[in-house]
């Protein structure tokens, strides 16, 4: 288990430097340059053609980089969270075979990973008729079984009601405290980010500007991105509930 650190002992996990890339001659992204930090969260903003999936491309080692470069800690582990599953309807396939995929592990490990993500409950189920934040649970528990050091996820809330979306922001919060893993994520609303956002990164194929949630909200360069009287919300978790093992909420009223 990776050791509680204070803000002025956090290690850097990854360093970009000077990022661009270019596709079909033009630049997706340009002169990108920031630290990912140890128990970070990160949140990636920014309109459509931004080059926020790109970003995260890089980061996982994807692609290269046309310039700059990429330095990540000795030993890192990186779990990935795609937008989507898509997996053949044709194929039987139950959420424990799914988790067993590409390692194999044992029935103790599998429920461990199912319970940290609310989803213990869905080992025997077929993962096909699963919900979407049931789909993002299990994601979650399969990339948790790799012990990472750093999740990236690209738009996790995307198609998720509003009390899926609060369940998964929850959950990611939990985890990035539990289990000092840090966070990056692209969101898929640009006005809205985790309260518990270490970072914010206004990208338009390059970083327009960057900081707390605090203090982006009064930056111009946001207002120019995004209009004049676009505001920064924050999507807070009240803990006036408690989540069920099969992720339904129980209000304290």
């Amino acid at each position: 288990m990776k050791d509680n650190m204070s803000e002025d002992t956090k290690t850097v996990l990854v360093k970009l430097d000077g990022i661009t890339v270019c596709f079909n001659g033009k630049n997706v992204l340009q002169d990108v340059s920031f630290d990912i930090l140890s128990d970070q969260i990160v949140t990636v903003i920014g309109p459509n053609g931004a080059g926020k999936t790109t970003l995260l491309k890089i980061i996982l080692g994807i692609i290269r980089p046309d310039q700059g470069s990429v330095w990540k800690k000795e030993g890192i582990k990186i779990g990935y969270v795609p937008q989507k599953l898509n997996l053949p309807r044709t194929v039987p396939l139950t959420v424990e075979r799914f988790l067993c995929l590409e390692n194999k592990y044992d029935r103790a490990e599998l429920l461990q990973a199912l319970e940290e993500t609310g989803a213990q409950n869905l080992l025997s189920r077929s993962i096909h008729p699963l919900s979407g934040g049931e789909i993002q649970r299990v994601m979650l528990a399969r990339t948790l079984l790799k012990q990472p050091d750093l999740l990236v996820l690209d738009e996790p809330a995307q198609g998720l009601d509003p009390a899926g979306e609060e369940q998964l922001y929850s959950l990611l919060s939990e985890l990035n405290k539990t289990k000092h893993c840090a966070i990056v994520m692209v969101s898929h609303d640009l006005h809205v980010v985790m309260a518990s956002t270490h970072q914010v990164l206004c990208l338009n194929r390059h970083i327009c500007c960057s900081g707390t949630p605090d203090e982006i909200s009064d930056l111009p360069d946001y207002h120019t991105l995004f209009g004049k009287n676009s505001s920064l919300a924050f999507y807070r978790h009240h803990h006036d509930h408690t989540h069920l093992p099969d992720g339904s909420i129980r209000h304290v009223d």
